[in-house]
């Protein structure tokens, strides 16, 4: 439930384990003041509580604000019990709200199915004046398809969805006994090795049980407890050690995560080995999936799949991680590969196991040196994996544990090192996510090509921003003329080529933007090219600087830039093959700072495709692909360019880290006439026809439970 004005607030989840209630959510003040809580039981005394501050820079989508949303976010946690009732008081100068919490209705609600939107009457509940303002102007900004996404993303229900989601995806039981009933041609078996330390005993029962479950049951359970003087997992095990596939190891002392680990897969037999944690829980065909890909990718010698999260009390399931297929500039960015991690034991055992010097990163390291050296990484796009929220976990705030984010970058060092990489990498804002700046090996020089038409003011803030703000200096711009009319651009053509970096090149015929670019690499000096739009304004000094060091490693080929309109909403993060028929720009229209899914929005990742509005290559590539298909004179030419080098074997590169605005096709106009319309209709058909194999297997950067209708990243709707 969402209340606002003068206060805004909402309460996204309680949680009670045992005596410990935990309360999520935010609060937003109208007037900029910070929240002071308070916590009284039904006797009007003070309870003692803590409150962990939670960023939460999705708020800025929500209020449409530029403010720093770092402290709007909230975890409350006390000590309470089921027969008392409570008042949390939140207070932002003279305004105060009071919300009840009753421990007995919070255990009573957690079954309660959520719908995958707030009512309607909510919603004009939490309306207000100077909302319906500045929707009004996001409406004449951006227009009703953009306002529509605003809504939805302010009004949606993302457990609700996600909830409706999983029970219309859900495997029937006669699904399952098919599977049960199956026998495959190849039937490893795959050692689950478990490092288990103090785990309470509900949480070790459910997992060994959801691996008791299986549908595919060539397993075996290897646990390693280093919970020391404590007997508790032992006893707890021996229940379970009439099943003969399950092993148990009392070790001498507690190794520490990666240590326990490495003990646990000693005593594996297994030609595969699973990775689960003690407190987590498997899908019932977790592995009848992972042996299903390994019979049709036989080479494959480590895979992994998409992941929620399960609450304390083991109902809720929240948080789902659809992910890409393997994607090496994500990893580097985080361990997005994570849970559930299935690798050949001959390939972990030559990668030497977990690393003792990086606890808190142990999996993101071995999952490096594993990528590394392995034939062939595959990725199922099914929740297979559930991992457990509780106040000592992880997945419950990655601050519990602050020591990962050191080991996190330790383990991205490492990696980069180990391949001769020259790199700095750093922390972003976020624990467990990093960037990389990739060092330049030497100053090669970088044509900038700028078609341009009667653009004088537009190119002119182009050209300056780049003359003022980039930081590297070794670049030549090249501005396209094509059949300009007006004396103030010939004028302007005048003064700018008296500056040495710049110069003027005529493209006589008709506006074709593939041709037109072809024209200017050819005309280029630059070892590196750089398609830029005239309408763009540089906002990051190292924009040049950052595209080159991407695109100097030898397997990019193409590196795309992070686009904003000039409202500081989101133009252009990346291209996803499929959205709106053929190909469309994720995040578009959200906030900047907006993270997306996962902090997709924020991170240095592989993509399909990027925008040529800002896009550097090398010319070696540009020329080994033919350059741009000049049949598509003007839309989706630069898709067709990136999937054809991708086709060639090379990366295509989003860099987040290169910021400009776009004020997006100044030059040609919009795409209103007749005329205009059927050669887009053509394009769109010439798309279709030649990449009918992508389009219809779907975007391997974008998994397929997404959505292609909006540019949210959210659950498709012909799964919810």
């Amino acid at each position: 439930m969402i209340k606002r004005y003068p206060i805004s607030y909402a309460i996204d989840r309680y949680e009670m384990e045992n005596d410990l209630i935990v309360i999520r959510g935010w609060v937003y003040s109208l007037f900029g003041e910070h929240p002071e809580f308070q916590l009284r039981n039904n006797r009007g005394a003070e309870v003692d509580f803590e409150n962990k501050p939670v960023r939460r820079p999705d708020l800025n989508s929500l209020f449409q604000v530029d403010e720093d949303a770092e402290d709007m976010g909230f975890e409350l946690e006390f000590h309470g019990s089921e027969g008392e009732t409570y008042k949390l008081i939140i207070q932002c100068d003279d305004y105060s709200v009071k919300i009840p919490v009753k421990p007995e209705r919070i255990k009573k609600d957690s079954n309660k199915e959520i719908g995958p939107y707030i009512s309607r009457k909510e919603i004009l509940k939490s309306l207000t004046l100077r909302q319906v303002l500045k929707d009004i102007g996001f409406f004449f900004t951006h227009g009703k398809t953009a306002l529509q996404k605003s809504w939805r993303e302010r009004y949606s229900n993302e457990a609700g969805i996600y909830e409706h989601w999983r029970q219309t995806t859900k495997l029937s039981e006669k699904a399952l006994e098919k599977q049960r009933n199956t026998e495959f041609p190849y039937a490893p078996v795959i050692s689950i090795i478990v490092p288990a330390y103090h785990t309470p005993k509900k949480y070790l029962c459910e997992m060994i049980e959801s691996v008791q479950k299986q549908t595919y049951g060539n397993w075996e359970l290897c646990i390693a407890d280093g919970s020391g003087a404590d007997h508790s997992v032992e006893k707890t095990v021996e229940v379970y050690l009439k099943d003969k596939r399950i092993r148990y190891k009392k070790l001498e002392r507690n190794e520490g995560i990666a240590g326990n680990t490495n003990q646990a897969m000693k005593m594996a037999s297994g030609e595969f080995v699973g990775l689960l944690d003690h407190d987590d829980t498997l899908a019932e065909n977790a592995l009848f999936e992972a042996v299903s890909l390994l019979n049709k990718k036989p080479g494959t010698d480590l895979l992994y799949t998409d992941e929620d999260k399960i609450s304390a009390d083991s109902v809720r399931y929240t948080d789902p991680y659809f992910k890409s297929d393997f994607n090496l500039d994500l990893l580097r960015s985080n361990n997005y590969i994570c849970h559930f991690l299935v690798v050949r034991k001959t390939l972990a055992d030559s990668v030497g196991g977990f690393d003792k010097n990086l606890d808190g990163a142990q999996d993101h390291d071995f999952v490096f040196r594993c990528i590394e050296k392995a034939r062939e990484v595959s990725h199922i796009p099914q929740i297979l994996y559930h991992w457990r929220i509780h106040r000592n976990s992880t997945a419950d705030s990655a601050g519990n544990k602050a020591y990962c984010d050191a080991a996190g970058k330790g383990a991205v060092e490492a990696h980069l090192k180990r391949q001769g990489i020259n790199g700095t990498v750093s922390s972003l804002p976020y624990a467990g996510f990093y960037r990389v700046d990739y060092e330049l090996s030497s100053q090669p020089l970088v044509s900038i090509l700028i078609p341009n038409r009667n653009e004088k003011e537009s190119l002119e803030k182009c050209i300056c921003s780049i003359m003022e703000k980039t930081a590297y200096r070794k670049f030549e711009i090249v501005v396209i003329e094509n059949n300009s009319t007006e004396k103030e651009i010939f004028d302007y053509y005048k003064e700018i080529e008296n500056i040495p970096e710049v110069r003027v090149i005529y493209w006589k015929d008709k506006f074709n933007y593939s041709a037109i670019n072809n024209y200017g690499a050819k005309e280029a000096k630059g070892d590196y090219l750089v398609l830029l739009n005239n309408d763009t304004e540089i906002i990051e000094p190292e924009w040049l600087t950052r595209m080159l060091g991407d695109c100097m490693r030898p397997e990019v080929g193409i590196v795309g830039a992070m686009l904003y309109y000039p409202d500081d909403t989101i133009q252009h993060a990346g291209v996803i093959i499929g959205i709106g028929g053929v190909a469309g720009h994720i995040f578009k229209y959200f906030p900047r700072g907006y993270e997306g899914h996962f902090m997709k929005a924020l991170l240095q990742q592989d993509l399909s495709a990027v925008t040529a509005a800002c896009l550097m290559v090398k010319r070696t590539v540009f020329e080994e692909v033919g350059g741009l298909e000049e049949k598509l004179e003007v839309a989706f030419n630069d898709v067709d360019f990136c999937l054809k080098v991708r086709d060639k074997g090379y990366l295509i590169v989003f860099e987040p880290g290169a910021e400009l605005y776009h004020y997006e096709s100044k030059s040609r106009g919009a795409e209103n006439t007749p005329e205009k319309v059927e050669r887009f209709n053509g394009e769109a058909a010439f798309m279709m026809k030649k990449w009918k194999k992508i389009l219809s297997s779907g975007d391997p950067y974008y998994n397929k439970n997404l959505t292609l209708e909006r540019e949210d990243s959210g659950i498709a709707e012909r799964c919810s």
